[in-house]
């Protein structure tokens, strides 16, 4: 047998253990097949991320929809619905309509609690007809008060023409320009000069007890009689 020389042997070793080389292009190879299965991966994540935010944002907006609308009745709900109106010739008491006329009610409900009625005058008072308060005199002339009335029995009436609602002419003034309304007959015919508002559920006598004051020429009663204060209510 051939002895090998000590020199042949240790090279020998050396090229069993030294790594063997990778080639430029396996490198390439390898490294783009990691990018395309992270690129794979993110735009995985992306599709799956922008459905799911898609199956959220309506539910999310319906939700806020039902919230608002809840809110808004939970806020008519908790609005009074009644109102004691004390008068110097006694109390009248009144349903507010809160859903058929929400800014009339809205703003006779803030004038309220302004006090804006307290000591408020009944200015014009005209038999079978209506009586009015205010601060100030209404808009509306006299003569064309009457004149409708006179036309009355001929046109179709509504509930909200009916005798005992309440009401306030239109107008677009401040506040004093607000003023309440009570008819004593049925008046189909200011539909277009009257916000209806309400209607008398207690004190009718106490209406008309005040429909039969003495006026003078023009319907202003000629002894002072006014309201003396509201009392805003949830329940009667």
């Amino acid at each position: 047998m051939a002895r090998i020389k000590p020199q042949a042997l240790l090279n020998q070793s050396k090229k069993k253990k030294g790594p063997s080389r990778i080639s430029i292009s396996t490198i390439i190879v390898c490294n783009l097949v990691v990018a395309v299965v992270i690129l794979s991966l993110v735009t995985t994540y992306r599709h799956w991320s922008q459905r799911s935010r898609n199956k959220i944002e309506p539910e999310t907006q319906s939700q806020r929809f039902e919230d608002t609308n809840a809110a808004s009745e939970q806020k008519s709900f908790d609005l009074p619905g009644y109102a004691d109106i004390t008068t110097s010739k006694g109390l009248i008491t009144v349903e507010l309509f809160k859903e058929g006329s929400p800014e009339a009610v809205d703003k006779f409900l803030d004038l309220c609690q302004k006090d804006h009625f307290k000591g408020m005058p009944f200015h014009r008072v005209i038999k079978n007809y209506l009586v009015q308060a205010g601060h100030s005199q209404s808009s509306i002339p006299v003569d064309e008060w009457t004149s409708k009335g006179k036309l009355r029995g001929r046109l179709h009436t509504s509930p909200k023409h009916e005798a005992f609602m309440l009401g306030t002419p239109k107008t677009k003034g401040n506040d004093k320009d607000f003023e309440l309304l009570i008819t004593t007959a049925p008046i189909p015919d200011l539909n277009d000069q009257l916000i209806v508002f309400g209607r008398v559920l207690k004190g009718e006598d106490v209406v008309q007890e005040i429909e039969e004051v003495d006026t003078d020429e023009h319907y202003q009663p000629k002894s002072p009689i006014g309201i003396v204060s509201v009392i805003l209510k949830r329940e009667i």
